[in-house]
């Protein structure tokens, strides 16, 4: 099947994954042979395609759970079973609380509390994040409202988001109807949604930041292209990804990384913030570079929205005694 075909003077190459299921071990019925056959196909596909798999009966409990995944995440849209939780970024000059990012939790009535990266795949996988990015661009929006004027908000956006024509609508919809100030709502996109459609995303941060909207490039340096984007894009922030400081004080090369990425930042009139601090080792070395902002455990995880503003005045005296 790998083989080049020619079509018309033209070069056409093709793959192919196999799954195989097997009578009657796996089952007698034709109808669940085809079913379990492709099952097994699909762990062929998750596999590097390219390669065959043969059906296990975890493959059906696998399909099984995700299946209810989505009957699950359905209803907690439908039920509101999601709330807000609030991780907050810290200036490295002036050791104050100058915003906070926002991460979603599931309250799951039978599970407990769901992993975010359970259910967000199967989110962005079924398309159930474009109404769950709808609800959470407004109640973030809405919480925002009860922290100081100065305080901004950070939100992730899923690649799958960027797909919806309607998006630019949706976040101007939310701040229509909170009346949070434009400026005090940070956006963060991964390199994965620049990938998918350059100039169609291009264009909807174009719109965005005319408005006002800050646009933030999260998990810089891990991906290929990183730096061609800062050329075609003026991003207001980029975010240094957590595996280059958790090298801090260990690793020359990881030094090497946050400090080339900071420096990058300065010249291009970019802020700059490192995410996962975990130790004082790590926040020195931040200082020393003159990363701009920070936020990690070192601080404080991330917590429900009554419990931030406990948390600002007591990081903000905690910090005062240790500058």
């Amino acid at each position: 099947m790998s083989a080049p075909f020619d079509l018309a003077g033209n070069q056409a190459v093709v793959g192919a994954s196999i799954g195989i299921a097997i009578s009657p071990g796996d089952t007698s019925s034709s109808d669940e042979l085809l079913k379990c056959a492709d099952m097994a196909l699909y762990g062929a596909k998750a596999d590097g395609r390219g390669t065959c798999r043969f059906f296990e009966p975890e493959m059906n409990a696998r399909v099984k759970a995700r299946r209810q995944m989505e009957v699950d995440l359905r209803a907690a849209i439908a039920e509101k079973q999601f709330e807000m939780f609030y991780q907050p970024i810290v200036s490295v000059s002036s050791n104050e609380v100058i915003a906070f990012e926002a991460l979603i939790r599931w309250r799951h009535p039978d599970r407990g509390m769901v992993s975010p990266g359970e259910f967000i795949p199967v989110a962005e996988e079924t398309g159930l994040i474009i109404p769950l990015g709808e609800w959470i661009l407004r109640q973030v929006c809405a919480d925002a409202l009860s922290w100081p004027r100065n305080i901004r908000v950070a939100i992730n956006l899923s690649p799958v988001q960027f797909r919806s024509p309607n998006l630019v609508q949706t976040v101007f919809s939310a701040l229509a109807a909170t009346h949070l100030a434009p400026g005090r709502l940070e956006l963060e996109i991964t390199e994965t949604a620049l990938l998918q459609d350059n100039e169609a995303v291009l264009e909807k941060l174009h719109q965005l930041k005319s408005y006002g909207v800050q646009i933030s490039m999260d998990d810089f340096g891990t991906g290929y292209s990183s730096l061609s984007y800062l050329r075609s894009f003026p991003f207001d922030k980029i975010k240094i990804d957590q595996s280059f400081v958790r090298g801090l004080g260990k690793q020359e090369d990881s030094l090497a990384i946050v400090r080339a990425a900071i420096g990058l930042g300065r010249n291009l009139g970019m802020t700059t913030i490192a995410e996962g601090v975990e130790t004082d080792v790590q926040l020195t070395v931040l200082r020393a570079e003159r990363c701009d902002e920070v936020q990690g455990f070192l601080f404080s995880p991330a917590v429900a929205l009554k419990e931030t503003h406990q948390l600002l005045g007591k990081l903000q005296s905690s910090m005062t005694i240790v500058a």
